[in-house]
């Protein structure tokens, strides 16, 4: 009986293999395992001739296909994104080509032609290509839908790479994915997908998610990033060891600390400053919840590195002799007078400490001692790092609206001014995804943008985009819906 259910759950497969093979990958499927990038833009005859079919195709070849195609056709760039794009278009509306050789630097590829920008380059695609590939599933297949019936673009690692810059690391969510592209008005809208990794056969299938709408930064902001934990942020640069081991070496923050980082609600601004040292500064506010204690004492280890840096800053105080028998008081006294947040400041319900507190130890009741020291009150305790020339280049500052929700704000640049606990940040703990919002022309002229970002998103007066994990992704297969939009002023 054994030997018989463990046969037919092996050859029954086999035979419907055989049988009903995975249908093998049509043109523009097999392009995309060849691909860093690809767009995909509707058949317009009444339109000009777009430059890189004149290119490609000469005047003359690409004026008459112009005018005689109606159907979508693709511009993509091989497997390193900074060559030059290739071009291609359905061989049935290529009729006007030359016979049997097609345009020079031609190939082709299933029902599709491809003109490759050089002979090198032809010669690499076609090495590329599988002539065995089979039908793509999951993520890639989705891709192939929207590119095939919309305009669309498709990206992997490479292109993102490339495009990103040095922003690279914060995207890892994002390596692999595809968006449809809408025009609107004086902008851009999109809504698509991204997986954490190349070739996501994860089953989460798409769902309609209205267009973000562009809530407008003002004037003193160039960007604003919100999310309900700092993992999302981090999560590409600490998985590098490179960037975690002077972490842990340098100001103490392993695993144990990492973790609780990554469990917080984050809010990222980005401000200009017309005037000083800096182009602009940069504020992480965050919601520690209940762990003040423990983000207080990663702020005094990297208040001792900076220190060592040659920094100046708030002084440590003397060590307290506080006797045994009152190791609350203790801890509360040191809480208040952390060498981290300037100014000392007394918990409520224990005395302050006496001006021979190094002498004697402080004169606590045992009824204080036994308490629990409750949360701080008082003046809003800060730390600002300055040069040997006085001029501050960060610190930080504990922000409490309520004594059980405090929120810790970092800051590089110059002391913010008029900075509150956000109601946002709190609502953002509560959600699942990410919300973007930057004005790109305005970062653009102070070298903010990569150099390879796409011109569209360098011209556009404001932009957004929203994040939302996608029901039914794996926890190691993440996948993410995508919708955006940008706004162009004319």
């Amino acid at each position: 009986m054994t030997a018989t259910v463990v046969a037919l759950l092996v050859v029954l497969p086999v035979v419907g293999l055989l049988r009903w093979p995975r249908p093998r990958a049509v043109g523009l499927e097999r392009l995309m395992v060849s691909a860093s990038l690809m767009q995909s833009f509707p058949g317009t005859p009444d339109r000009p001739v777009p430059r890189l079919w004149q290119e490609r195709l000469g005047p003359v070849l690409a004026e008459r296909l112009w005018r005689q195609q109606r159907h979508s056709w693709w511009q993509f760039w091989g497997s390193h994104a900074d060559g030059a794009p290739f071009l291609a278009l359905q061989a049935s509306g290529a009729q006007g080509a030359p016979p049997r050789l097609g345009p020079p630097n031609s190939v082709r590829v299933g029902d599709l032609l491809v003109i490759a920008p050089d002979p090198l380059s032809r010669q690499l695609l076609i090495d590329q290509l599988r002539p065995d590939q089979r039908r793509s599933r999951g993520l890639e297949q989705r891709c192939m839908e929207r590119l095939r019936n919309d305009q669309a673009v498709f990206w992997n690692p490479s292109a993102l790479g490339s495009i990103a810059g040095p922003l690279a690391p914060l995207l890892e969510r994002f390596q692999e994915g595809c968006l449809t592209l809408r025009l609107e008005g004086q902008g851009l809208s999109w809504q698509g997908e991204a997986a954490a990794v190349e070739g996501l056969l994860a089953s989460g299938g798409s769902r309609a998610v209205p267009a973000a709408v562009v809530r407008p930064l003002p004037p003193d902001l160039l960007l604003e990033l919100k999310g309900p934990s700092l993992d999302q942020l981090l999560q590409g640069l600490l998985a590098r060891q490179l960037i975690r081991d002077p972490l842990a070496i340098r100001y103490g923050i392993d695993k144990p600390q990492l973790s609780l980082m990554r469990r917080a609600a984050f809010q990222l601004r980005l401000r200009p400053q017309a005037q000083g040292a800096f182009q602009a500064s940069l504020e992480l506010q965050l919601d520690v919840g209940g762990d003040r204690v423990s983000w207080q004492r990663i702020l005094d280890r990297l208040a001792r590195e900076l220190r060592q840096q040659g920094l100046q800053g708030p002084q440590p105080p003397a060590p307290l002799a506080v006797d045994s028998t009152v190791g609350n008081a203790k801890a509360g006294a040191q809480a208040s007078a952390s060498p981290a947040l300037g100014t000392p400041v007394p918990p409520p319900q224990v005395p302050a400490p006496s001006p021979l507190i190094g002498a004697s130890g402080p004169n606590v009741p045992a009824e204080a001692a036994a308490k629990p020291t409750p949360p701080l009150k008082g003046p809003v305790p800060e730390a600002t790092w300055s040069r040997e020339d006085r001029v501050v280049v960060g610190g930080w500052r504990w922000l409490d609206r309520l004594p059980a929700q405090p929120q810790l704000l970092l800051f590089l640049g110059p002391v913010p001014t008029g900075s509150a606990p956000s109601t946002a940040l709190e609502r953002s703990r509560g959600s699942q995804g990410l919300e973007l919002r930057l004005r790109p022309a305005a970062m653009e002229p102070l070298g903010l943008l990569p150099p390879d970002m796409p011109e569209l998103v360098k011209r556009s007066q404001q932009l957004a985009v929203e994040v939302t994990p996608l029901a039914g992704a794996g926890a190691t297969q993440p996948l993410s819906q995508l919708t955006g939009s940008l706004r162009l002023d004319r």
